[in-house]
């Protein structure tokens, strides 16, 4: 296995793990925005009050986008599967 073999499968997992999280983490990301501007214009400043519907929203996205991230898991399982005796090599 060259070297250049190893950056790519490395690059190829590392890709494959942002596109995965980005989604549940920009989900995350407008939630947090969205609960912070209802605490200023309320002046509620529980950490409840910001935790808990911040869970729920990446629950929520979680539940939505399972089927596509199990998905894009599997297909890059099978395509690194399938290149294993190019690896051994």
């Amino acid at each position: 296995m060259t070297p250049e073999t190893v950056v790519q499968i490395i690059r190829d997992a590392f890709l494959t793990a942002f596109w995965l999280s980005a989604p549940i983490l920009a989900i995350g990301f407008i939630a947090g925005i969205a609960i912070s501007l209802v605490q200023i214009v309320t002046s509620i400043q529980d950490t409840g009050f910001s935790a808990i519907p911040r869970l729920v929203a990446f629950l929520a996205g979680l539940l939505l986008l399972m089927p596509w991230m199990l998905k894009k898991m599997m297909f890059y399982t099978a395509a690194i599967l399938s290149d294993l005796g190019r690896y051994a090599q």
